[in-house]
Parts: C-alpha cells; structure tokens; sequence
C-alpha cells in the first residue's frame, strides 16, 4: 500500500494522531492507525472517508477512576489487600477533568510532545501531509506503509547532519508558479510556493532547455537555468528518473563547457539517485567517475571502486575503455592510452583533456630519454596532438623546444632529445605536482 494514493485529508489526520502520542500510547495507537488505514485501502474508502471525524481509540483520554466510589469498595471489603490500597492512593492522583487549569498545563504538554514529534518524523509521515496532494504521489515514491525497509513510523536522525545546509524536509512544499524559465537564486529562508514550479512545469522548463541548448544559448544562462531547475526538484523533495535525467543532462552540458564545478556537484548528486535505485544512465556516469578518479590520482578510491563493480558494468563499453585507461596509465603504456583518447566513448574525451598533457609530458620524458632526434610529427602522431603547431606550443610551454634545424617548417622540424629531456622532467616536477578538482566534493 502506497503512500502515493493517500488524500491530503488522510495525510493531514495521520499527522494529527502522530502529534497526540505519547511514550504511553505510542506502540497502541501506532498499531491502529496502521491498522485502520490498511481497512480503508481494503474497503477502497481511503479518498471517502471523513478523515477528520475519525478518532483513535487508544487516543482517547482515560476515565478517570471515582475516587469515593474506590473507597467504598475498600472500606466494605473486609481485610483490604495492599493491590487496593495502591490503587487507591494512585487514584488521588488522577486527573479532574473539572480543573480548567489542569486541562491547560495538559493541553500546553501535549503541543510540546506534538512539535517534538513532528521534528523527530520530518523523514516520515509527518513530513508528507499537510502540503501535499494527489498530483504529487511522485514526491512519496517507494513509502509504503507497514514496509520493514522504510516505515513512516520510525524516525533516523542523521549524525552527519550539516548544521550549515538548510533542512529541505522542514520546508517540503508543492510549488505553484506557471513561469517556465527562473533565474538561480541561493536560498536564504523558506521557499514560498508561488515561487516554485510544480512538476508539470519543471517537465517543460526541461524540453525548452534542451531546445534552446540546441540553438547555441549561452551556457552561463543555461547553467544558472538548470541550477534553478535542480532547486526546484529539492525543495519538493521530487527523486525519480526525471530528477535523474536532468542532472544527466547538465553534467554534459558542464563536461561539454569546461564547467567541472558544475559537474562535480551532478556527479555526486548523482550517485546518491542511483544508490537510492532510481534508473538511469548508471554505465555511462561510472565509466566518467573512474576517469575522474584518474584524474585526481585518488588510486585508494579508485582501487575500492572499481573492486566494487559488478560483471554487467565491466561489460559495458563505456567501463571498459575507462578501465582500459586505467590499466595503460598503471603500465605505463602511453601509446595505448592515446589511442583510447582518440576513441573515447560519450564524453569521456572531456574529463581526459584535464589530464592528459600530464601523461603526454610523462610521455615525452620517457620518449626523450630513449632516443637522441625525434621528428615533430611523431611526437604529433604518438601523442594525439591535433596538429603540428599545437605540438609544437605544448613543448615550448613545457621549455622543451630543443630543435636541430630551428628555422624549418613544422613537417620538417626535428627535436634534440637530450636537452628536451632534462627540461621535460622539471616541468612534469613544477606544473603537475598538485592536481586541482574544481568542484570536488
């Protein structure tokens, strides 16, 4: 039984019952409300149902005990036992529902048990009601109720809680706003929903995206578009394969620009999708993680993620070039892994660009090193450089511009290996000692 087919007045109700337990009644009334509402989707009632009539019974305040009568019974019982007395004197204590004043400091107890369970549930149920509605069953998806693996019931508090980042639970709304396009803004307080866009809207603000990517928009209104769309879907708590498809799709669109802070925070927003099970282009994303990883030189969490693939995903073209450049980077291979450059899959020849003139000065020192005159072409041809004179920047950049006939054309310049070498090797020392990951998280 789904949350997804509750009513806003079941939700709401559920939400009321939870605020009135208490440690004293809490496993009781818990077993009735889910006991009720599993009779009500039996019955097909739960959308006709007069939720706010309906009331608990193990909710209701207990009787309390006639004190005068007890005595009575106690005095007339000859040899009274201690069970009557104990029950007599508990009986002084019970409460006079006559006592306005005592009916107030318990009135005040009950809102404070009623606030302290809703911040304990902002995770379950109590997060789901009283803004929620049929439209929006996707915002609940894989809640079911009475399920061993997610109970609305129980509350987890996170003990890596980020004080500093807003509790989107807190503040879960549906938006109302028809506007297609939004520029970013940063949230500072709570989001209002006449300024969020409802899933209908964010479906559309997606194709008129991807259409005016199309038609060459610049990226930095694209980008703080999409940021503005990833917003949305968090302040409404939306996680399923459109949520997906969209930090997909501005992953690329940041690969394709350069933009790899954009990047990095889809990739890790997006690993937190597919670990949750939602479909997507998981193969594709893996391989772009393992080259990431390549990039950063992290070889512990490369090691421990790849160890962790499964057999489906090393059969998967994408993986299989990007371990592929794994194993030519740990062997040394460089002709290889610039042949893999050359043939990289999607877009994995983004993330090697920041890369590879690392492993081609890596490269040139072990050339240099081996021969005593190289021609420029075969430095062009064996390093993947797309022309001459891109070759020919790249060993000047690198203060390796050593050439035995300095005044002739490109095709015909040749490389005086041993002066290049020592110079190659203190540049690879000075320019990629550190690697920086912009956007890492």
């Amino acid at each position: 039984m789904s949350s997804d087919s509750w009513p806003p007045a079941l939700k709401d109700w559920v939400a009321q019952c939870l605020g009135q337990m208490t440690d004293s009644n809490r496993t009781e009334a818990q077993a009735e409300l889910r006991q009720v509402i599993a009779d009500a989707f039996a019955a097909h009632t739960l959308w006709t149902t007069d939720w706010a009539g309906v009331q608990l019974k193990s909710l209701l305040p207990k009787p309390a005990i006639n004190l005068n009568n007890l005595k009575r019974k106690t005095l007339d019982t000859p040899g009274s036992s201690k069970k009557a007395k104990k029950a007599a004197k508990n009986a002084s204590n019970a409460v006079d529902f006559n006592d306005q004043a005592a009916l107030n400091r318990r009135a005040q107890r009950f809102q404070r048990e009623h606030e302290i369970e809703r911040a304990k549930l902002n995770g379950g149920v109590a997060t789901m009601s009283l803004k929620s509605n049929q439209q929006n069953g996707h915002l609940f998806k894989n809640r079911v109720l009475g399920s061993r693996s997610a109970s609305p019931f129980t509350a987890a508090d996170d003990p890596e809680a980020d004080p500093n980042v807003m509790e989107w639970d807190r503040f879960t709304i549906v938006g109302t706003s028809r506007e297609i396009f939004k520029d970013y803004l940063r949230l500072t307080s709570e989001p209002k929903p006449e300024t969020i866009r409802p899933y209908a809207v964010l479906q559309t603000t997606l194709l008129e995206l991807k259409k005016r990517w199309r038609e060459k928009c610049p990226y930095p209104w694209i980008c703080s578009q999409f940021k503005s769309l990833r917003q949305d879907l968090t302040v409404q708590r939306i996680k399923n394969e459109f949520t997906v498809q969209v930090y997909e799709i501005h992953a690329r669109m940041a690969l394709e620009t350069g933009d790899m802070v954009e990047y990095n925070q889809c990739q890790a927003t997006l690993k937190t999708l597919y670990d949750l099970g939602i479909p997507g282009k998981v193969e594709e994303f893996t391989a772009y993680r393992i080259l990431m990883l390549l990039h950063g030189r992290n070889r512990s969490e490369l090691n421990l993620f790849v160890g962790q693939l499964t057999p489906r995903q090393k059969a998967d073209t994408a993986v299989g070039h990007a371990l592929d450049v794994q194993r030519a980077l740990a062997m040394g291979n460089y002709h290889k892994l610039f042949q893999l450059y050359l043939n990289a899959p999607n877009m994995g020849a983004y993330i090697m660009d920041h890369f590879i003139d690392r492993e081609r000065a890596k490269a040139l020192v072990v050339i240099t090193k081996a021969y005593r005159t190289i021609p420029l072409s075969f430095i062009q041809d064996e390093l993947a450089f797309e022309t001459l004179d891109a070759t020919r920047v790249f060993l000047v950049d690198h203060s390796a511009a050593f050439f035995l006939n300095p005044n002739s054309t490109d095709h015909q310049k040749t490389i005086d290996c041993k002066p290049a070498n020592s110079q190659l090797a203190q540049a690879l020392e000075e320019k990629y000692r550190k690697v920086l990951i912009k956007g890492a998280i």
